[in-house]
C-alpha cells in the first residue's frame, strides 16, 4: 500500500515544480535584449540593409515567381552567360534600384527613429502614432515596389533560357540547385 502513495506524491511533486517553472519561461519574450537598441524595431542589419539599398526580402513575390533580381543576375552573369549588353542593362537596373532605394530607406529609418523617440519620450497618443505609421507605411510600399520593378526590369532583359537557368541556379526549380564544377561537366557526360 506504501509504495501506490510514494509514488503519488513523487508525481504530484514533480508536476508541481514543473508548472512551477514553466511560468518563468513564458515569461521571455523574443524581444528579450532588444531593449538597448537605438531603434527598437531595428536590427543592425536592418540598418545597414536599408542604408545600403539592399531587397531584404521585399520582392519575394517577385523573385519566386520567375522575375530576378538584378544583384543575384549580376552574381550569377557568368553561370547565365549574359551579354555584354545584357549584363550593361542589367546593372543599370540595379543602379536605378539602389539610387532609388537609398534614400527612401535612410528615411524610413529616420521615421522609425522618430517613433521611437515619441514613445520613449512618453508623447505617444493614437493620432501622432496613426500619422507616424501611415508615413512609415508609404515608404515602406515604395521601398517595396522600387524593388519590385527592378525585378520586373530584369526579367525583360533575360533570355527564356536564362530565366530556367536562374531558377535552377537559386534552387527554385524542383531539382534544385545545379551542382558547381566538376559535378557538371560529370553530369553532363553521363547523358551522352
Amino acid at each position: 500500500m506504501r509504495l501506490p502513495i510514494l509514488c503519488r506524491n513523487i508525481a504530484v511533486v514533480a508536476a508541481t515544480s514543473l508548472l512551477s517553472v514553466l511560468p518563468a519561461a513564458a515569461q521571455t519574450s523574443p524581444y528579450a535584449g532588444q531593449q538597448d537598441r537605438e531603434i527598437k524595431s531595428l536590427s543592425a542589419e536592418e540598418l545597414r540593409d536599408l542604408t545600403e539599398g539592399r531587397g531584404m526580402g521585399m520582392a519575394k513575390a517577385a523573385e519566386l515567381n520567375h522575375y530576378p533580381g538584378p544583384a543575384h543576375v549580376i552574381e550569377l552573369k557568368d553561370k547565365l552567360g549574359l551579354s555584354p549588353a545584357q549584363l550593361s542593362a542589367v546593372e543599370a537596373a540595379f543602379a536605378r534600384m539602389s539610387g532609388a532605394a537609398k534614400p527612401l530607406g535612410t528615411e524610413l529609418i529616420e521615421r522609425e527613429r522618430q517613433l521611437e523617440r515619441t514613445f520613449r519620450d512618453g508623447s505617444a497618443d493614437a493620432g501622432a502614432i496613426a500619422a507616424a505609421t501611415a508615413e512609415i507605411g508609404a515608404l515602406q510600399g515604395g521601398l517595396r515596389a522600387v524593388h519590385l520593378a527592378a525585378h520586373i526590369e530584369t526579367r525583360a532583359i533575360l533570355t527564356p533560357t536564362q530565366l530556367t537557368a536562374y531558377d535552377r541556379l537559386r534552387g527554385y526549380d524542383k531539382a534544385g540547385p545545379a551542382p558547381a564544377g566538376p559535378a557538371i561537366i560529370t553530369a553532363c557526360t553521363r547523358g551522352r
